[in-house]
């Protein structure tokens, strides 16, 4: 007696995994998903729904959140740019040259991700103040970086690069060199050929760097507060104003900026995966 193909058919699909079935591992992935995300965004939404719109508005949406809402985003979106930039100059010396010290500026990129926020935020203050290393010779030309947005964007360059480089890297490896060296028999030009060629291929990992130094950026608190001066209206960034909510036990206010920022930031974050989405679909067509 010979087996049905449909049985055939079950017994390949059903290959041997080190993990539990389906089923075990996406109810385990769930409930730790709501435990340690879900439970805390919702108790997030409860609290502000129990405020009254009126309330709401008054503390989420006053000039002072206002004020640090754009500084905020903007702050952090001007970082993201800048690191897609320089991000994708590094990974691609990382990648496509070998040199003495390779190494050591690969851990380099990484100290970020290990050096806390606070020692980096005292450290940019000391270096870029009107009195420091960098700042003195700044100042005379009327450059200010401590204590100004532009301060608040150096040190969310500084922790958003390795998000970047990381991202794009693996990408650039996975590329080769076989693919330039193909468009250039074809007569291509080297700006063609990155326009083309190489641009289209790493656009959804450098996008998906971006997305995280944003992340990152937006809700960074200790490297920026040493840097920022706080003042009111200027530099102050919204994750300040949310503790200083917090400091006046005025929990509600807290919570009403906080709402405000998750929604900006998922809709901002929902957008660039739309996008990038659409880049893959078009690109891997």
């Amino acid at each position: 007696m010979t087996a049905s193909p449909a049985a055939g058919t079950r017994r390949r699909w059903r290959q041997p995994s080190v993990l539990p079935g389906f089923g075990l591992t996406f109810g385990l992935s769930l409930g730790w998903l709501t435990l340690i995300v879900l439970i805390p965004l919702a108790t997030i939404f409860l609290k502000s729904a129990g405020m009254g719109w009126d309330q709401f508005v008054a503390v989420g949406l006053s000039d002072r959140a206002l004020a640090a809402y754009r500084l905020s985003f903007g702050t952090a979106a001007a970082a993201g740019l800048v690191n897609a930039v320089f991000g994708l100059l590094v990974a691609w010396v990382l990648v496509r040259y070998t040199f003495p010290g390779q190494r050591i500026i690969g851990a380099i990129v990484d100290l970020p991700f290990a050096l806390p926020t606070a020692v980096a935020g005292i450290a940019l203050t000391a270096l870029y103040s009107p009195n420091g290393w960098v700042g003195r010779f700044l100042d005379p030309l009327g450059i200010k970086v401590a204590f100004t947005p532009i301060g608040i964007t150096v040190a969310l360059v500084f922790i958003g690069l390795p998000f970047v480089v990381r991202s794009v890297e693996p990408v650039l490896a996975d590329l080769g060199n076989d693919v330039e060296e193909a468009a250039a028999t074809l007569g291509a030009t080297r700006l063609q050929t990155f326009r083309r060629v190489i641009f289209p291929a790493i656009a959804p990992a450098l996008l998906t760097g971006f997305a995280l130094a944003f992340a990152r950026g937006v809700g960074e608190y200790g490297s920026v507060i040493f840097i920022s001066g706080n003042m009111p209206g200027r530099t102050e960034i919204a994750p300040l104003l949310i503790v200083t909510q917090l400091e006046q036990y005025n929990y509600d206010g807290a919570t009403a900026i906080a709402t405000v920022m998750m929604l900006v930031s998922f809709a901002i974050l929902l957008a660039l995966n739309v996008v990038q989405a659409a880049g893959r679909h078009r690109y891997g067509a």
